[in-house]
């Protein structure tokens, strides 16, 4: 590495006093400035898309980081860790404010979901992680297909279902005619999800976002923004345990954590403002565009057996 007056020559990208091992980039020259500038405008546009479709903003970061700015894996998992907690902290505050997240929800399926992360993480010597990544690949792009369809009138005016309503999960969020209230139903069916979600989650060292999604929109129909930035409150939660075993691992970089985390914070904050005034077909669309490009990353990666 020639470090020279106001540019570093990089074969590896670092910092001043950050071993230069932590990051490989290809051959060319970048200033730290405009490093930074890259990495925040990419980290915003995360933020921005991960508010919008509850996914976090490590679907964006974690390409980014690895294709386009070649940082290693671990380190561009834990920086995405890091903006995942940012977009929970940024956007689920916002939305509890709105009315948006039903908290009741997020934390009893929270208790699935970490269940299946601890099984997922015992699973991960004794189950090949890439036959595990193309059957998820799969599922996603068929969660793709199936959250692209409206929900039939029948099945919003349904009965509440009784453990919902004896857990007290029904509850109202605020559209554009007023409030509008809604209910629970299969809450078995979602707990299996979560626990599925958890799972595949501690296997593969992925987030698990669009599966909490799919989850409580399909199975548990609820409403589509309350399924989003419910999904956007719990990955916070599940990213803060995570992020922790990163950090004592030596794992997260604040050189390169702190722009990705300003830049997803801020980008969490503008999604909130336009998710209230967007249609859920809209939302449905992007949510199902991002997944069928996650989809077929999980499957390219399961064949060419990348985990």
């Amino acid at each position: 590495m020639t470090i020279e007056t106001r540019e570093v020559t990089w074969e590896c990208l670092a910092y001043s006093g950050v071993p230069a091992r932590l990051y490989l980039w290809h051959t060319g020259t970048l200033n730290v400035l405009e490093f930074t500038f890259l990495l925040w405008i990419g980290s915003m546009f995360g933020g921005f898309l991960g508010s919008l479709t509850g996914l976090g903003g490590g679907v964006v970061l974690v390409p980014l980081l690895t294709i386009f700015f070649k940082v290693d894996l671990r380190y561009a998992i834990g920086a995405s860790l890091v903006s995942v907690i940012a977009t929970s902290s940024g956007s689920a505050a916002a939305y509890l404010k709105e009315g948006f997240s039903n908290i009741r929800i997020g934390m009893f399926l929270e208790i699935a979901t970490t269940l299946g992360a601890l099984l997922g993480a015992y699973l991960t010597a004794k189950i090949p992680p890439s036959a595990i990544a193309i059957v998820f690949g799969l599922m996603l792009i068929y969660s793709a297909y199936v959250s692209r369809r409206t929900r039939p009138r029948s099945e919003i005016e349904m009965p509440p279902d009784p453990l919902a309503t004896k857990l007290k999960m029904n509850s109202t969020f605020p559209d554009t005619a007023g409030l509008r209230s809604y209910n629970v139903y299969r809450v078995p069916a979602g707990l299996g999800i979560m626990f599925g979600a958890g799972a595949l989650s501690g296997l593969l060292g992925i987030g698990s976002g669009a599966l909490k999604v799919v989850a409580m929109d399909q199975a548990m129909k609820i409403p589509f923004k309350v399924s989003t930035t419910t999904s956007n409150f719990m990955i916070g939660v599940t990213a803060a345990a995570s992020a922790g075993v990163y950090l004592s691992r030596g794992y997260i970089d604040p050189a390169l954590a702190m722009p990705v985390m300003l830049g997803v914070l801020i980008g969490s904050l503008m999604g909130t403002r336009v998710l209230v005034k967007t249609k859920t077909k809209s939302l449905r669309l992007v949510f199902s565009l991002v997944i069928v490009l996650l989809g077929i990353e999980m499957l390219l990666k399961g064949i060419g057996g990348k985990f």
